[in-house]
């Protein structure tokens, strides 16, 4: 067999395979035998019909074709490897020349890995904010956790934002009810914003037993985006009493005797939140430094499959939270023409980041042992709500396993790059990182040996790259 490549783009190869008849006559042997067995030849048994025979009784171009779609797919792998292209898709196949007694010829155009000269990914330098935690950051969470043992008293007076009331709420279109947006007996905290969009402005001020008229959109259904008129009527006000902020309070919600050792724990839970948060921060700047080093080519056909992908992930998002597009784009001060263009640059800085990690890690010969292939199906598995077995069994089945050995290896080479990086924080502290614990606590420096790969950055690209 002979092949050869021509490069169409960075991107695009498109490869010439000969194959000479000598070459065929296994996968034509292969197609009699096949042949064989699905005809029934008076005289003849079933699978021993002479090949002249068959010739007579479907043709030899049948034949033929049938050795060929075996061939194919052997010869294109193997012209592939001969030539060092990684495919990204399926090749668009195409057969050029094919006689009786002659041979083969085909062309397959396929977009493959793109070549990328790689940066120097050593000594990069980030900015993130700062982790600090103010004493109001703590007040905030005290007083969470203050309303969960908060008690409610009915009152008289009218409602007034923070009280919880009990409404009936019935919303209608041209003097009929819609359907699914009837409720009674429904307990709503005024202010929480948590409804339709008028409703807290409907309740302030209102009493017991009386109703408020509002026009308004609906979120969900039938007719959403459409006005509708609401009516809500306050059966029931109540005032939230919060318990003191003492001791006493920190014996019943906690397991500490004293103000001062809660209000410290949350403290430190805030902290190592902090820490959490400014290391996923670290290494979005890292590789975004490392990106800005860098030409990658991109496919754009896996660029636009990416890109259709994300897009409709994020809708099923935004319905199951019923939250129109428009709402979405209103609240985020978005046009729809800026929020493609910013979901089209994540896009593309993940798909860019997804090549350059591969070349690291072919870089640096990284391997991935059993036990972090395991490791990270469970954790892969918890994260989309999955039992671990199930999921583990859904990945071998569907061959996705070398699709989550390349995650494993990126997030080796993002650790890689972002450990050997100069990180600081706003104020110009250095943001320790290479001890950092998955619960956001510092630990001792450990042997190269024992060092762990599941380290807050080691994190796949995904959270790294996701829109």
């Amino acid at each position: 067999m002979k092949s050869a490549v021509e490069t169409l783009s960075p991107t695009r190869a498109k490869l010439t395979v000969e194959v000479p008849f000598e070459e065929l006559k296994p996968s034509l042997d292969a197609a009699y035998q096949k042949i064989a067995k699905q005809i029934n030849v008076p005289g003849f048994r079933r699978g021993k019909v002479p090949p002249q025979i068959i010739d007579r009784q479907v043709g030899r171009g049948v034949v033929l074709d049938e050795a060929v779609n075996d061939v194919l797919p052997k010869a294109y792998v193997e012209a592939l490897t001969e030539n060092n292209l990684t495919p990204l898709a399926q090749p668009d196949i195409e057969v050029t020349k094919f006689e009786d007694n002659e041979g083969l010829e085909f062309t397959a155009e396929v977009d493959v890995k793109p070549e990328i000269a790689l940066p120097d990914y050593e000594g990069l330098s980030a900015q993130v904010e700062d982790a600090a935690v103010s004493d109001e950051d703590v007040d905030t969470q005290v007083d969470a956790l203050r309303e969960r043992f908060a008690t409610l008293i009915d009152v008289e007076r009218p409602a007034a934002d923070g009280d919880f009331v009990v409404i009936d709420l019935v919303a209608s279109k041209d003097g009929e009810v819609v359907e699914g947006a009837e409720i009674a007996g429904f307990s709503y905290k005024v202010g929480s914003g948590g409804m339709i969009e008028g409703l807290d402005e409907a309740l302030v001020g209102a009493g017991v037993d009386e109703e408020k008229t509002f026009t308004t959109q609906l979120v969900a259904g039938d007719l959403v985006g459409e006005d509708v008129d609401v009516k809500v009527k306050v059966t029931q006000v109540q005032e939230q009493e919060l318990p003191e902020l003492d001791d006493e309070f920190a014996q019943e919600a906690s397991e500490f005797d004293t103000l001062a050792e809660l209000r410290e724990d949350v403290r430190e839970r805030l902290v190592r939140g902090k820490r959490l948060e400014q290391a996923a921060a670290a290494r979005d700047a890292v590789l975004e430094a490392l990106l800005e080093k860098v030409e990658v080519p991109l496919p754009e056909t896996m660029v636009t499959e990416e890109l259709n992908a994300r897009r409709a992930s994020f809708e099923q998002q935004l319905q199951m939270s019923n939250i129109p597009l428009e709402k979405y784009l209103e609240d985020e001060g978005q046009t729809q023409e800026e929020f493609e263009a910013e979901l089209e640059r994540r896009v593309r800085d993940a798909v860019a980041a997804q090549f350059l990690l591969d070349e690291i890690a072919d870089a640096e010969e990284m391997g991935v042992e059993q036990a972090e292939l395991t490791q990270h199906m469970i954790r892969r598995a918890q994260q989309s709500g999955q039992d671990p077995q199930e999921f583990v069994n859904h990945m071998f089945e569907h061959n996705h396993v070398p699709d989550l050995v390349q995650e494993i290896r990126r997030g080796k080479a993002l650790q890689l790059i972002v450990e050997g990086a100069t990180v600081t924080d706003a104020s110009g502290n250095a943001v320790e990182l290479k001890n950092l614990r998955g619960d956001g606590s510092i630990g001792e420096p450990e042997a190269p040996e024992a060092e762990a790969t599941e380290a807050p950055a080691a994190e796949s690209t995904e959270e790294s790259t996701e829109a």
